[in-house]
């Protein structure tokens, strides 16, 4: 074809802008200040104009979370999107990786992702005495603590603040257990004393089951009866819905500090101040075995999951395994400077258990690793002993309770963290600067009431007490005197006292079935946490 005939793609001539056509010009200046906040100063001037001394208002700051939605989330859909079963992402040691991190579950080979070695927060109540008790809710939205002064205290699973705190027994709590249906919690005093509590914190019953300490409590694998441990040396097995005694397990020479219920069969391990770890069969009240293994008081006890290894911390500052199965003991662990407190195991990796003691240390144990050494350690986690260690039922939050008077969250390390589990050691928490004014105003949205200025007197302000005589609501509680509508989130509502096979509770002489001892709900809303540490806690003779 000719060039001549070629079409025309390009106009022949240069097009020009329009006349006072928009050009670019910013970039030739420099830059400018952000404009000054002029909301902020007229609340600033209000604020002057009210006498408030000419106090900056605080920021509303977002409070620190550990949220496991995101990670179920992505876990459920490489679930059904992997090549094989056993495939999960392997997690590289870089920031943009943490999306990657899936709930311990996803890895059950791999132990070091569920080393919960890296702090998060502590909870402190404004009246502050010492934390012998940490349990999670059978939802694992909240965790209950239970202190000396004989209060139940509920904090919030998923940010850590206060929710509300309950006067529950007149002596300090020494034992608390949820049963395995949820329905029910019992809790016990220095008095000897046993109550009965709905999830709605409820007290339905209340009866004296020893004349000591009770020490250790624990639901039978059918929840129909549970044991008790006291400070009398015996052991008692209670009908759970009757309220009555069946047997009384007697065979310790001392007091006896901790008991739990195997978590299939019927057999039970008690440990006690005589220095033996004892096995009971609950159907004939005869002791089966003894161990002989501690030289010093056995202070706690734990079943693994699946029932075939026992844990036993005692004073002589070693922890060791237990294999019923032979008889024999698996595996001695010594690590703690001190006598060991606590001890509980992994709810996903059946392998690792993590021991509290008086040190206030926190170890963490591999019992698949050939060397009797701590996994990972938290020196100095808590300035006093670590009375007890509760794991999230996913296994990715672990909660512990200590004589300073705190409850501390710890949890993963992220693939990005220097000097966590990823680079082979802890981190001791820092020191908590914040005061209790400050605090109370971190509000979260959608999470409810948390207390502060705001808030009602006695409840979350951190008042003289509950008015009992008056007809009040607690926000997102309830109804106090009628209990009506007394609905916690997650919780569900408050029914009447029924047992599991729906007859009514049955009552005991001297206690009301609403009875929640002399101090009763009028201490339900006795303030809540502050800011800052204890120092040298007080040492108590737990």
């Amino acid at each position: 074809m000719p060039p001549s005939s070629a079409p025309v793609l390009l106009p022949t001539t240069n097009l020009k802008p329009p006349e006072g056509a928009w050009k670019p010009n910013m970039f030739e200046e420099d830059p400018r200040p952000p404009p000054p906040d002029i909301e902020r100063q007229q609340q600033e001037e209000a604020a002057q104009k009210l006498g408030m001394d000419g106090k900056a208002i605080k920021k509303a700051k977002p409070r620190r979370t550990v949220d496991y939605g995101g990670e179920l989330g992505r876990w459920a859909m490489i679930k059904k999107m992997r090549p094989n079963p056993s495939y999960s992402p392997y997690i590289r040691p870089a920031p943009p990786f943490v999306v990657d991190l899936l709930p311990p579950k996803a890895y059950p080979t791999n132990t070091s992702t569920s080393l919960c070695t890296k702090f998060v927060h502590t909870s402190t109540n404004k009246i502050r005495y010492p934390v012998n008790i940490v349990a999670w809710t059978p939802e694992a939205r909240r965790v209950l603590t239970a202190s000396s002064s004989g209060e139940l205290t509920l904090w919030n699973g998923l940010t850590f603040n206060f929710e509300t705190i309950l006067q529950a027994h007149d002596s300090a709590i020494r034992a608390m257990r949820w049963n395995h249906t949820g329905t029910y919690l019992i809790s016990s005093d220095q008095a000897g004393i046993v109550k009965y509590f709905q999830p709605n914190m409820n007290n339905v019953a209340a009866w004296q089951a020893h004349r000591e300490a009770v020490r250790g409590l624990s639901f039978s694998p059918d929840d129909t009866r549970f044991v008790s441990a006291s400070d009398d040396s015996k052991l008692r097995i209670w009908a759970f819905e009757e309220m009555r005694e069946e047997k009384t397990l007697a065979g310790h020479g001392w007091d006896v500090k901790c008991v739990e219920w195997h978590p299939t069969k019927g057999l039970l391990a008690s440990g006690s101040k005589d220095n033996l770890v004892k096995f009971w069969d609950p159907r004939t009240g005869r002791a089966l075995s003894t161990l002989h293994s501690h030289k010093n008081t056995v202070q706690a006890i734990a079943w693994s999951i699946n029932g075939d290894m026992l844990a036993t911390a005692s004073r002589d500052q070693s922890l060791r395994v237990f294999d019923i199965r032979a008889m024999k003991e698996f595996k001695a662990l010594k690590g703690h400077k001190k006598e060991v407190c606590s001890v509980t195991w992994h709810p996903v990796h059946h392998s690792m258990l993590v021991s509290g003691g008086s040190e206030g240390d926190i170890l963490h144990w591999s019992l698949d690793s050939p060397a009797a050494t701590p996994r990972a350690s938290l020196d100095e986690a808590h300035d006093s002993n670590v009375w007890c260690l509760a794991y999230h039922p996913l296994g990715h939050i672990l909660v512990s309770a200590s004589n300073d008077h705190t409850t501390r969250f710890w949890c993963r390390e992220r693939p990005s963290d220097v000097g966590g589990v990823w680079k082979m050691g802890g981190e001791k928490p820092p020191e908590d600067t914040t005061g209790a004014e400050e605090q109370d105003e971190d509000y979260v949205p959608g999470f409810g009431f948390v207390g502060g200025a705001g808030g009602m007197e006695g409840y979350g302000g951190g008042g003289d007490g509950y008015d009992q005589q008056q007809n009040m609501q607690q926000p997102g509680f309830g109804s106090w005197q009628n209990q009506q509508d007394d609905f916690i989130p997650g919780f569900g509502g408050s029914a009447n006292v029924t047992n599991m096979q729906g007859g009514a509770m049955p009552s005991q002489p001297g206690f009301s079935a609403g009875d929640g001892g002399a101090s009763g709900g009028r201490e339900f809303g006795r303030g809540h946490r502050g800011g800052g540490r204890r120092k040298n806690g007080r040492w108590n003779d737990y």
